[in-house]
Parts: structure tokens; sequence; C-alpha cells
């Protein structure tokens, strides 16, 4: 059995997925645009405080959860597809955890000095 789907079908196929990347592009453009307003207006009453960012922490949660993933897909891709492009899936985050710990060993040598 063959079905034909009509020409209407699959242009509303294919604005579904565009209208849901426009609609999430609007939601995101204007929380930055009410967050901009919301600083400026704080700063303005000289009640603004900048937040404070834990580098340090961030590097090695992000470190720890890109390197547990990264360590997983090499080893499911190499596995399944044995050594081919595919396979930097897995290689490419584990990389950047691997990055992201060692940023975070030097920057707490750094300290403890």
């Amino acid at each position: 059995m063959e079905q034909i789907s009509s020409a209407a079908a699959q242009v509303i196929i294919a604005i579904i997925p565009l209208a849901g990347i426009v609609m999430g592009a609007t939601v995101v453009f204007f929380y930055l645009l009410w967050n901009h307003r919301r600083r400026i207006l704080l700063i303005k009453a000289g009640q603004y405080s900048r937040p404070d960012f834990d580098v340090s922490s961030f590097s090695l949660l992000a470190g720890l959860l890109l390197s547990s993933v990264g360590l997983a897909l090499t080893v499911f891709l190499a596995v399944a597809a044995g050594r081919s492009y595919g396979l930097l899936g897995g290689i490419i985050p584990l990389s950047m955890g691997a990055g992201l710990l060692a940023y975070y060993g030097i920057r707490r040598g750094d300290r403890a000095k």
C-alpha cells in the first residue's frame, strides 16, 4: 500500500519546526531584553550587585559531566561503528571535559601557592 501525501500536508510538516524555532527565538529575545532592562533599572536605583560566579566549581562540574558523557559515547561508538568519523561524536566532548578538568587542576594549584 503506497501512501501519497498531499502538497498541503508537506508544507504544514515543513512549517511546524520553523514556527517552533521562531517562537523559541522570540521567547529568548524577550527574556534577554527584559532582563537587561531590569538590570539597568537596578543600576539606576543603586541596588544592583554583581552575581558571584565560581569558575572553579563550574569547570569541575562541566569537566566531569563532559568527560563521563564523552567516554561513554566514545566507547559505544567505537564498539558500534569502529574507527570512523562518527567516533568524533564521543571524542569531542571527552576532550572538552579533559580540558576543563585540566583548567580546574591548574587553577586549584595556583590558589594553593
